[in-house]
């Protein structure tokens, strides 16, 4: 449940977040509750069930309340959205956006750089990411050793309790290339602290892979998950192969599997399946890409996944919030707005493909937001941002990211 309200007294925005698993102990007596919103200033007031008692931070508060409680506040707010709990969960992530965040190393040993990760993960709760993908293609998942794939889930889930963003979730990458190592990855991600998987199908033997064991590997995976499971649709990353619409809306009929990540860009693929499909409670269809993002929300789909949520954020977080108010008044204004971001979006998501992937991903968000370095680990290889620039295409590309940046700056 998520609702917005500018509180008249203090002209200061208040977020409530709540989960929907209560504590009844709290007095949500009307008086104490206004007190509390306007005692300091706050930028977000989160009503979380991890949090076992009152937690203040710089610039958030967490409690747990009673159904009652949101009962009282409900005629004051806009807007209610509610979400399922993190890690307690059957159904699909809610909607919105989600970032496969960057892990960033230390020169050298390539050793996890926890002190910049840690910036990193802080900075994209903060531009207003719903949950962050830890393990994606962009966290260099297949570069890891289990032990570090646990560590890292567990640090993002840590860091974000810490700094009072219990509320965003987190999704695990666990695809591996034996059905039998998956298993193992799905299990401990669980045990880490991630509230759902998303699953690449094997490609070392891609000749061999049709459509039987292509399902047949998902279905086996998904019986043995301790968590939801999605399905990861990326080509480029699997030696070409490409789950059809076909396929993937079978496998949406298992009880386990809750969604799919469509990185292969298709808007054919993703409006066949966000029309076929409830997002709220069976099937969330997300976009892979910022290119089709609005597209993907006006299709019926649940939002996006994409890589360039890593650098801006705020961006895509303003257009998510632009279509949730244009569903509600149907304004021409204010989708107009919508798909102008998108278009700044689409045209930077298209040239960061350009700049080094995610070597160049890395070095961008080291250069504009002084955190990180652009260490890969082999057979990835750093992207230099300062070649770049020398040639007339790519003073181009590098223009499109540097305009979003500014927007981002901005907001």
């Amino acid at each position: 449940m998520r609702m917005t309200r500018r509180n008249s007294m203090n002209n200061r925005e208040c977020i409530y977040a709540p989960n929907n698993t209560w504590d009844t102990g709290f007095d949500y007596g009307p008086k104490r509750a206004k007190f509390k919103l306007s005692t300091r200033r706050t930028r977000a007031l989160v009503i979380n069930p991890c949090a076992s008692s009152e937690i203040s931070s710089k610039q958030n508060h967490v409690f747990r309340v009673s159904e009652g409680f949101i009962d009282q506040i409900r005629p004051h707010f806009h807007e209610i959205i509610l979400p399922p709990t993190q890690n307690a969960t059957s159904g699909p992530p809610p909607p919105g956006v989600y970032v496969p965040a960057v892990l960033f190393f230390h020169p050298g040993s390539e050793d996890i750089d926890e002190e910049a990760y840690k910036k990193h993960i802080l900075r994209l709760a903060e531009g207003g990411v719903t949950g962050i993908l830890v393990q994606g293609s962009n966290g260099e998942a297949q570069h890891l050793s289990h032990a570090e794939r646990s560590r890292t889930i567990a640090f993002v889930r840590k860091t974000l309790d810490e700094a009072g963003f219990q509320h965003i979730l987190i999704i695990a990458g666990t695809g591996a290339q034996s059905a039998r190592e998956t298993k193992e990855l799905c299990v401990e991600a669980k045990e880490s602290g991630a509230g759902w998987v998303l699953v690449l199908t094997p490609s070392t033997w891609a000749p061999a892979m049709g459509a039987d064991s292509i399902s047949r590997f998902h279905r086996e995976v998904a019986d043995a998950s301790p968590l939801p499971y999605m399905i990861y649709n990326f080509p480029t990353v699997t030696a070409g192969l490409d789950l059809d619409s076909d396929l993937i809306s079978s496998l949406a009929t298992h009880p386990n599997i809750v969604g799919t990540k469509l990185s292969c860009g298709n808007v054919g693929k993703i409006q066949r399946l966000s029309s076929s499909f409830d997002y709220r409670s069976s099937f969330a269809t997300f976009a892979g890409k910022s290119d089709v993002f609005l597209h993907t929300l006006l299709s019926g789909g649940a939002g996006t996944i994409a890589a360039l949520v890593n650098l801006v954020p705020k961006i895509h977080a303003k257009v998510f919030k632009l279509f949730l108010e244009y569903q509600k008044t149907r304004d021409a204004k204010v989708l107009e707005e919508a798909f102008t971001l998108q278009s700044k979006l689409s045209a930077a998501d298209w040239a960061v493909s350009k700049i080094g992937g995610v070597g160049g991903v890395k070095a961008i968000v080291a250069q504009e937001f002084g955190y990180g370095n652009g260490t890969v680990r082999g057979p990835l290889k750093e992207a230099s941002l300062s070649a770049l620039v020398q040639s007339e295409q790519g003073a181009k590309w590098w223009k499109a990211v540097e305009e979003v940046i500014k927007i981002e700056k901005l907001l």
